[in-house]
C-alpha cells in the first residue's frame, strides 16, 4: 500500500482542492482511502465523495497515539493507496511551542512523507527559502515533494522550480496555474458539504472541472514514486473488533442535506457494538423505528422552512423525547431541537428577521449570527447526564458555529468543560429526559465510553 500526506504552507494554500483532485484521479485506477487531519467534516465529505470510501479524521490533540494507529489501520484495510490531507499550515497545532494537533505530528507518528503545497503567488526564489525553512524547522518531518500553486506563466514556474531544486534538492511534482472563478463553493463554516451539492449538477460539473484542471498540471507517476510503501493491514484493530455477533438494537441517524456532519468512526463503533444503523431525513422522511436517535451537525438554518413543514417528523421526535427515548443532538441537531432559529442580521445568505420554527423539544431558542466559535473541547459528563450511569466519563471533540442558544432558566447540563466553549461557556449539553443537545461535536473514538453508555441506554440497560 502506498501512502503520502498533502500539507500546505498555510491555510488557503490550495491543498484541499489539490488533495481532492489527486484522490479523484487515483481512485479511477486504485482503491483509495483518505484521511483528514483535524476536526473537520466538510473536507472529508468531498474526499469520501470522489473515492467511494468514508474519509477518516486523525487528530493528535483529541486522539491518543494508539487511537490514531487503530483508526488508520482499520480504514486502510483493502486499500491500495492512503492519502492524508493536512490542516492549515504544516506546523499549526493546538499550541505555539509543540506540534500536538498539527499535521506534522501525524506525519511523524505514521512516518508518512509529505507533499508540501506552496502558494507561489508573486514569489519565485522565495519559494525555495520558504521550503528550506519548513525542511529545517523539524528534522523529524520528511518533505518528499512540492506542488506550486497559483503560478503565472512558464517563466514563473521555471524560476521557482530551479530555485527549489538548487537550494532544497526536492522534486517539484507540478505547478498549478492561477485560475479565477474555479474555486469550490464556500459558506460560513467552509465549503458547501459534498452531500448537499450532490443534487446540483452545476456543483458536480464544477468539482469535475477542478479535478481535471489540477491533474493536468501534476506528474502523478512522480508523486506515486515519492510515496511510502506500507504493509497493507489485514486484521481489524481491537478498538473496532465486533463485540457481539447478535443484534443489539437499531440507531436512527439523521443524514440529508441539512444534517451530515459525522465522523465516519461513529458508524464503525456503533456497528461494532452490534447495532444496526438506519439513516433518515428530517426534511423528507417519516421517523423510522429505532431504539435511539442521533441528530448530527449541519445547516438547519438553510432548511428551516422545509424542516418545519415535515410536521409528522416533529410530532414523532417530540413524542419519543417525552417517552424517554435516548436522543443525542450536536450543533445543527441542537438547533433543530430548539423552539426556533432567529436571524438577527444579514449573514451568509440569511436575512435579518428570518425566523424558523423548529421542534421545540428543548426549552431554548437559537439566534444567528454571533462571533465565530471554533475550538477544541475537553471535559467530563456531569451527574445530570442521563446516559452515563452516574459515572463521570471523558468527552473530547470540537465546536464550530456562528449561532447562540438561549436556554430557559433552571435547565441541567450533561457536560462540564475544562477547555472550549459550551452553551454557558463552562457547560454544554442541555438535558431533557434522555435527550442531550450540545454544541460540542464529540469525536467518537476518544469519547467512546460515553458512546457505548448511550448505546446501553438505547437497549434499555439503564431503565
Amino acid at each position: 500500500m502506498k501512502a503520502f500526506l498533502i500539507s500546505g504552507d498555510r491555510s488557503g494554500s490550495g491543498k484541499t482542492s489539490i488533495t481532492l483532485a489527486i484522490a479523484a484521479a487515483l481512485a479511477k485506477r486504485w482503491t483509495v482511502q483518505t484521511f483528514k487531519v483535524g476536526m473537520d467534516y466538510i473536507d472529508p465529505s468531498y474526499l469520501t465523495g470522489v473515492t467511494g470510501r468514508l474519509c477518516r479524521n486523525l487528530d493528535s490533540f483529541v486522539m491518543s497515539q494508539d487511537e490514531i494507529y487503530a483508526v488508520f489501520k482499520h480504514a486502510c484495510i483493502g486499500a491500495d493507496i492512503a492519502i492524508i490531507e493536512g490542516v492549515r499550515g504544516l506546523y499549526e497545532g493546538a499550541e505555539s511551542t509543540d506540534d500536538i494537533g498539527s499535521t506534522a505530528s501525524i506525519a511523524k507518528l505514521l512516518q508518512i512523507p509529505i507533499i508540501l503545497v506552496i502558494d507561489a503567488r508573486s514569489i519565485t526564489r522565495s519559494a525555495a527559502a520558504l521550503l528550506y525553512g519548513f525542511m529545517k524547522f523539524d528534522p523529524g518531518v520528511t518533505i518528499a515533494g512540492v506542488i506550486l500553486n497559483n503560478v503565472r506563466g512558464e517563466k514563473h514556474i521555471r524560476k521557482a522550480t530551479e530555485a527549489i531544486k538548487h537550494y532544497c534538492n526536492i522534486p517539484v511534482i507540478g505547478a498549478i496555474p492561477r485560475v479565477d472563478n474555479l474555486d469550490l463553493t464556500m459558506r460560513h463554516l467552509g465549503l458547501v458539504p459534498f452531500e448537499e451539492g450532490l443534487k446540483d449538477q452545476p456543483f458536480l460539473n464544477r468539482v469535475e472541472s477542478i479535478v481535471e484542471m489540477i491533474c493536468s498540471h501534476l506528474d502523478l507517476d512522480l508523486l506515486m514514486s515519492l510515496s511510502r510503501e506500507l504493509e497493507s493491514p489485514k486484521k481489524i484493530p481491537d478498538l473496532f473488533t465486533p463485540q457481539t455477533s447478535k443484534k443489539s438494537g437499531t440507531i436512527g441517524i439523521a443524514r440529508d442535506e441539512a444534517f451530515n456532519f459525522y465522523y465516519a468512526d461513529l458508524f464503525s463503533l456503533i456497528e461494532s457494538a452490534g447495532y444496526e444503523i438506519t439513516f433518515f431525513s428530517p426534511i423528507h422522511d417519516t421517523l423510522p423505528d429505532a431504539d435511539g436517535y442521533i441528530l448530527g451537525g449541519g445547516y438547519p438554518e438553510y432548511y428551516g422552512r422545509e424542516l418545519f413543514q415535515n410536521h409528522a417528523m416533529i410530532e414523532d421526535i417530540n413524542r419519543l423525547a417525552i417517552n424517554g427515548v435516548p436522543i443525542l443532538a450536536e450543533c445543527g441537531g441542537l438547533m433543530y431541537l430548539c423552539r426556533k432559529i432567529e436571524v438577527l442580521q444579514d449573514f451568509s445568505g440569511l436575512h435579518t428577521g428570518d425566523s424558523f420554527q423548529m421542534t421545540g423539544v428543548l426549552p431554548a431558542t437559537c439566534t444567528i449570527p454571533k462571533k465565530r466559535v471554533v475550538t477544541y473541547v475537553t471535559g467530563r459528563t456531569t451527574p445530570s447526564c442521563p446516559i452515563s450511569k452516574n459515572v463521570s466519563l471523558p468527552i473530547r471533540g470540537h465546536a464550530f458555529h456562528y449561532s447562540t442558544v438561549h436556554p430557559d432558566s433552571g435547565i441541567s447540563y450533561a457536560y462540564e468543560l475544562d477547555r472550549g466553549f459550551g452553551i454557558d461557556k463552562v457547560h454544554d449539553g442541555i438535558v431533557m429526559q434522555n435527550v442531550i443537545g450540545s454544541y460540542t461535536h464529540l469525536h467518537p473514538v476518544p469519547s467512546r465510553a460515553l458512546l457505548f453508555s448511550y448505546l446501553s441506554a438505547c437497549s434499555g440497560d439503564q431503565h
